[in-house]
């Protein structure tokens, strides 16, 4: 197995996400570009992608990470949104758009349209988190947007396997669909309950944190495989899973958390990177066989079925959006109000992503009675046209329409305050268990060392609330910032130290590990601190 293509896929995508963060460009945007030059250049290997590989080897892990990123009381409080979107709006693109494919392209069986509907029918869960989480969108629009690309996946797949099973003549009724659909999405959410508890008590019980981050890496393919093997959703295991373990990782060792985050960051921005370079370099392999559409008539059918699939959305958020507060008072009390500019930021952000084209490609080429699947080289085209055009069109026009409609962002100094009272209510609970310990004669401690304890308490009750104090005009530093500085160019200087002394011979290599370790873990809690993590 040649691994050079592998190794310049991952170091190019890496390479080009990591430029884009230095321009006001999303990094999806900049590797799909990047993917379509490419995919032009002669001897670049052919990327095809492989669903064997992409929906149990890639998805898996990408959802784990948005989920433990995300809120469970947050999605539990915008559970009706969410639901709407991501099962009702799925269902109804599927059977919006594909109506309208039928109608577009000429001799496109409907069972095919349905097919390609389905496929093009679901938000990306990596797009959407990657540009929510750059444009810094309302705390809410965010919430209901990764809700949605978390669980839309699941409801896509089992709509793709009706569809798919009346295309090629395997026989599907309505009743055989709703009853697929209730045991995929049950027996997913089933899979995951019965996971999660069991998942969560073994790392809490792992003591050595190279173990506890190697289970962590297994959980989201152990909890994918299990529930497609009973036949069920595995995407729905996979969320279930990773909301329980993010919700109650504060149970977990310290050394695991700091590990885990530092693993799941690299593995996320390796997967994110790759996947949407992949979808630009999927290029040459949907233009084959397209010559006999002709060049001007596959353009027309892809223009309007991306037309198709950005109205249908509007077309369901709107009325989806208001409504239900219309008809409701309960939903009018519970839920705030809201303005026609937020359902349009929610209609205008539904980028598709590399599940739609992996979905796609697993299209089998001929149907049970051996003649081949209908029209199968346009709708792989179609698919991928219509991916690109949701990232390139809406990825680019999303953050100037959201400038121009003013949105209230996030109010950083409100935020800032209700830090600094939770952090000041822990230190009064911490400052008296810690008077209760001492007040034991088992806890004798000399004064010096208790008095550290309690300066470093006050520093950590302190520090938020002097980054609401006054700013240095010199320096632009607040009190605190200048303290973490001090503290990294003081962390420095020792540094530097150690390594001397090592060259010396005075230490030798292990003890200096030891001491840089040491100092690595003041210097990372300082970080985190800026908001750098």
């Amino acid at each position: 197995m040649d691994v050079m293509p592998l190794l310049i896929l991952v170091a190019g995508a890496a390479a080009i996400a990591g430029a884009a963060r230095r321009t006001p460009v999303p990094a999806p945007l900049m590797l799909v570009a990047a993917g379509l030059v490419a995919s032009q250049i002669p001897g670049v290997p052919d990327y095809t992608l492989d669903p064997g590989v992409v929906l149990p080897l890639l998805l898996p892990p990408l959802l784990h990470t948005a989920a433990l990123d995300s809120s469970y009381l947050d999605l539990r409080a915008n559970i009706r949104p969410v639901a709407l979107l991501s099962v009702g709006y799925v269902l109804f693109a599927t059977l919006a758009v594909g109506y309208a494919a039928h109608l577009i392209v000429p001799g496109l069986p409907p069972t095919a349209a349905l097919v390609l509907a389905a496929v093009v029918a679901p938000p990306d869960a990596v797009a959407a988190t990657a540009i929510a989480r750059r444009l810094g969108l309302p705390s809410r629009i965010t919430t209901i947007l990764q809700g949605e690309s978390l669980v839309n996946d699941a409801t896509a797949i089992t709509a793709y396997k009706v569809a798919l099973a009346a295309a090629v003549g395997a026989g599907a009724t309505w009743g055989e669909g709703i009853g697929e659909f209730a045991v995929a999405s049950l027996g997913g959410i089933g899979v995951g309950l019965a996971l999660m508890v069991p998942l969560h008590w073994l790392r809490k019980h792992l003591r050595e944190p190279l173990l506890q981050n190697t289970l962590s890496l297994l959980i989201p393919f152990a909890a994918y495989a299990a529930a497609e093997a009973a036949h069920a959703s595995g995407v729905l295991a996979v969320v279930v899973v990773a909301l329980w373990l993010g919700h109650h990782s504060w149970q977990v060792d310290f050394a695991t958390r700091l590990q885990e985050a530092a693993v799941w960051k690299m593995v996320s921005f390796i997967l994110e990177s790759a996947v949407f370079a992949l979808i630009g370099l999927q290029l040459p392999v949907v233009l084959r066989g397209l010559d006999t559409y002709g060049a001007g008539a596959a353009a027309w059918y892809a223009v309007a079925v991306f037309l198709a699939v950005v109205a249908a959305r509007f077309v369901w958020v709107y009325p989806a959006t208001f409504l239900p507060r219309a008809l409701s008072a309960r939903i009018r009390e519970r839920e705030p109000d809201t303005t026609w500019k937020s359902p349009l930021v929610v209609g205008w952000a539904g980028m598709r992503g590399v599940v739609s084209l992996a979905i796609a490609f697993s299209i089998p080429v001929t149907t049970h009675a051996g003649d081949p699947f209908p029209h199968r080289n346009l709708v792989l085209f179609l698919t991928f046209t219509t991916v690109i055009g949701t990232l390139v069109v809406q990825g680019l026009t999303l953050p100037p329409l959201i400038r121009l409609l003013r949105l209230p962002a996030r109010d950083s100094a409100a935020e800032t305050l209700a830090e600094a009272q939770a952090q000041n209510e822990a230190s009064l609970v911490a400052e008296r268990r810690l008077d209760e310990l001492l007040a034991d004669e088992r806890n004798a401690l000399p004064a010096p060392l208790a008095d550290r304890l309690r300066v470093v308490m006050e520093r950590r009750r302190n520090a938020v609330w002097e980054r609401l104090g006054t700013v240095d005009a010199t320096t632009g530093e607040s009190a605190d910032d200048l303290y973490r500085r001090l503290a990294r160019e003081m962390i420095g200087a020792e540094r530097e130290v150690f390594v001397r002394l090592r060259d010396e011979r005075r230490i030798d290599d292990e003890m200096l590990r030891t001491l840089l370790r040491r100092l690595d873990l003041e210097e990372a809690a300082a970080y985190r601190e800026e908001g750098g993590a």
